[in-house]
């Protein structure tokens, strides 16, 4: 029995057999993590944005559109070619897993947004704090002041603020809530000032004006290094697009010069190493045309 040629057969079927069950647990443990992970940034990423949809959500979105993207994309690479082939499967996978960040990186920008927009209306609003608080207001009846301009976001965040206060939070815990909230530096200072002049009794109305001058020279500083900045970013782009315009040209030109591409396994893994290649080049140009103020 020890001679019979089932036996190796055997052995080799149940290391097979265990080796993906551990594969599949750690697939598993990872996966669990990452949306654990997904679940508790996104949820913080919605509640800055103040958007009411839960985070699990989001994560079924961005598994729905990835799943269908890379059904679509393997049915219109079957239509073209019938024959199945690992390169369709491959290129199927890629365009799902290119397409699952999607609805996050939406959320991101309208975040960066609309933080970028708060720091522009931020000055105005410290105006209207200061002007209120010279007019013998205080300084909870300054911020609802600010309120009834309804201008988005500004108006959305002083709501959430005074809605604190009326709950019964400190002046101190409401301001630390906003500013871990917002995270700008800019409205740190302003936060500081405040929360110093009421702890010292300085002079308010003064630090206001001056917070404003400095967020006003700032802004104005980062739109110039935006406007000079331009000309990298837009060349950031066109490198990024160039080799894939260039493929493209060249299918279009002589098609049997890239089938390899397309046809064969190591060309999608070309394909796959150009596309991360030329991720990394332009995010090192974006990070060196960056300029903090």
């Amino acid at each position: 029995m020890l001679n019979s040629p089932a036996l190796p057969a055997f052995f080799a079927a149940a290391a097979t057999t265990f080796a993906a069950l551990a594969l599949f647990d750690v697939i598993n443990f990872v996966a669990i993590r990452y949306r654990e992970k997904f679940l508790q940034e996104t949820s913080t990423e919605l509640d800055d944005v103040l958007i009411q949809l839960p985070a699990s959500r989001l994560f079924d979105i961005s598994i729905g559109l990835s799943v269908a993207g890379a059904v679509i994309t393997f049915g219109i690479l079957l239509l073209r070619n019938p024959v199945l082939s690992s390169g369709n499967v491959i290129a199927s996978l890629i365009v799902g897993v290119l397409l699952f960040p999607v609805p996050r990186l939406i959320l991101k920008n309208l975040r960066i947004r609309r933080l970028k927009k708060f720091n522009i209306q931020l000055e105005d609003a410290l105006r209207i704090i200061s002007t209120s608080l010279k007019a013998g207001f205080s300084i909870n009846q300054a911020l609802e002041e600010v309120t009834e301009m309804n201008i988005s976001p500004i108006s959305q965040e002083f709501r959430l603020l005074l809605q604190e206060l009326r709950l019964g939070v400190t002046f101190e815990q409401a301001f630390e809530n906003m500013n871990n909230r917002l995270n700008l530096p800019d409205f740190e200072l302003v936060a500081t000032a405040i929360l110093t002049a009421r702890q010292t009794g300085g002079e308010l109305t003064g630090a206001l004006e001056r917070v404003a001058d400095l967020i006003r020279e700032r802004v104005r500083i980062a739109n110039k290094i935006d406007a000079m900045t331009a000309m990298g970013r837009l060349q950031a782009l066109l490198i990024g697009a160039m080799p894939f315009l260039l493929l493209l040209g060249m299918r279009y030109v002589n098609p049997g010069m890239i089938s390899g591409f397309f046809d064969t396994f190591y060309g999608w893994v070309a394909l796959t190493a150009i596309i991360i290649l030329d991720i990394c080049g332009i995010l090192t140009i974006r990070k060196i045309t960056t300029i903090e103020v």
